[in-house]
């Protein structure tokens, strides 16, 4: 972030002056101004406002003399002022944390961190308990106009939430009371479910969602367990369908104070896509992910111990070797093994341009099933589930589909401010997608633009990572409304552009061959 050396912690310990006849500054007052002063950054005369509850007010005078008019004081800030939360005794020093929340539609993941240290305490994730209703944000929504379907889908993720708080507190004996801030990021859909709020124009021309920048709220009053004066940031959104996990994410990877134009990308349901620099950011989505996400394909599935995450396929004598997760006995396969398959299967030749089929995926091998054909990854002896672990010529469609839609919305955002692929400094991939992903497999299938494989950069959860860097820098709440401001979101659904594109981006790994010098291809 910028000015990273004026980088300040929410939890503050002040020593003041005590009250004299020659100094009748009100208590209040007294402590107000010392905390202003450590707020402030360098060269600014800023005037910072921070409030007070009525109830902890009323304490303050009485605490101060006790403590020999010294506190240790939690703060947080709310749109443009600063809240007081807490005041606790310097010289006992009670545990400070923060509750890190990356809202995802079908994962939650929780990170505590002690705030006097900045230090990771704990992790934990579980399944966003929403899916028993809907496995996908559209399903939802439309349960959410059902009666009471609302306020149960809120029930649902704040009652999980709260069994997750326990659990990850429990973890390291730590005390749900003793955490004072959250910072959730999620997309704007997931947001307006996790508050309660309607999502019905979310999905409905014009799109409109019922707030974009909720601020920060009382826990209590989202019914979420923690202490009672707790604080949580809920990440500001872009309408309806860039939330505020991609805000947390731009943060995350600095592509927002990058003098140089980089890319991000974060590939879920959708791929979301961010360009840009320090100066300007540009933005959209589109689909591109169901065929990685264990949607489309049967064996397909999310990461996990026995999932396949690698594929390696001998260009000559056609062997495919697998890695599983855990090197437990196969079960499924996950996106970023799909791709690696894929890419195995088109440079050996067993598939053509098309993603077809051809005679070199060897007659052993394949099978036909209701008229369709399926290529045998992992027999039935060697599997889990003991059945065969198949790709079927359905599911390389669905894939084709996909990787030229990834494509293609990269091309058209980088061709709409007249940026070439050659110019970016650095493609930073988000997520799952990104920590997994061989950039070399992707490349090979024309997923992503045949780039030296150095300026790939996985980030990892960068919503999360985002989300504890909102709890551990006071800078961080200006930076994410200027990302807000600065992006300008371009619609996909109108764009004839992309549209043209995707028609040609439909073959392996393009029907431009020049645009993929780095992959070779057995003809044998």
């Amino acid at each position: 972030m910028t000015n990273k050396e004026e980088k300040k912690s929410w939890v503050q310990t002040v020593s003041l002056t005590p009250p004299a006849l020659q100094d009748n500054t009100a208590d209040i007052d007294r402590l107000l101004e010392a905390l202003k002063s450590r707020l402030r950054t360098k060269g600014s005369d800023e005037n910072i406002f921070i409030e007070i509850d009525f109830d902890l007010l009323k304490t303050i005078p009485g605490l101060l003399r006790k403590w020999n008019y010294k506190a240790c004081c939690v703060l947080f800030k709310n749109r443009g002022n600063c809240v007081l939360i807490k005041v606790l005794d310097p010289d006992k020093p009670a545990p400070i944390l923060g509750l890190a929340v990356d809202l995802g539609t079908t994962r939650v993941v929780l990170r505590l961190i002690d705030l006097y240290t900045n230090k990771v305490k704990s992790e934990l994730a579980f399944d966003n308990p929403q899916i028993s209703v809907g496995p996908d944000i559209l399903a939802r929504i439309h349960f959410a106009e059902q009666e009471d379907g609302l306020s149960r889908l809120n029930n649902l993720i704040i009652e999980g939430l709260n069994k997750a708080v326990l659990r990850i507190c429990g973890s390291c004996n730590s005390d749900p009371e003793d955490i004072y801030l959250l910072a959730v990021a999620g997309n704007t859909a997931m947001t307006h479910l996790f508050m309660g709020l309607d999502p019905h124009w979310i999905i409905r021309e014009p799109y409109i969602p019922v707030v974009n920048s909720p601020g920060t709220l009382k826990t209590k009053d989202l019914g979420i367990k923690v202490n009672p004066s707790a604080r949580a940031l809920i990440f500001p959104n872009i309408g309806s369908y860039f939330g505020g996990d991609l805000i947390s994410g731009i943060m995350f990877s600095g592509l927002n104070e990058s003098e140089d134009t980089a890319i991000l990308v974060d590939v879920g349901t959708n791929a979301e896509v961010v360009l840009g620099n320090k100066n300007w950011l540009i933005a959209c989505a589109g689909a591109a992910g169901p065929a990685l996400e264990g949607g489309v394909t049967k064996m397909g599935m999310m990461a996990g111990p026995g999932v396949i995450d690698g594929v390696f396929i001998d260009p000559v004598t056609k062997n495919i070797t697998i890695h599983s997760i855990d090197d437990k006995k196969p079960i499924g396969i996950c996106g970023s093994g799909l791709i690696d398959l894929a890419a195995g299967l088109f440079t050996s030749g067993m598939i053509d341009i098309r993603g077809k089929f051809t005679g070199s995926a060897g007659n052993s091998c394949l099978t036909e099933k209701n008229g369709i054909m399926h290529l045998v990854i992992v027999p039935s002896k060697d599997s889990t589930t003991g059945e065969d672990l198949t790709i079927s010529q359905t599911d390389l469609d669905s894939l084709i589909r996909s990787k030229a839609a990834m494509y293609t919305i990269l091309e058209t955002i980088t061709s709409s401010v007249g940026v070439g692929f050659s110019d970016l400094c650095r493609f930073y991939v988000a997520g799952t997608f990104g920590s997994f992903i061989k950039p070399e497999s992707a490349i090979a299938i024309g997923m992503i633009p045949d780039l030296p494989v150095e300026k790939y950069k996985p980030l990892g959860n960068s919503s999360l990572g985002g989300a504890v860097m909102a709890l551990t820098s006071t800078l961080c709440f200006d930076e994410i409304e200027k990302i807000r401001n600065q992006i300008t979101y371009m619609e996909l659904n109108v764009n004839q552009e992309f549209m043209n594109l995707f028609s040609a981006a439909k073959f392996l790994p393009h029907t431009d061959l020049s645009l993929f010098p780095s992959v070779k291809i057995n003809q044998d």
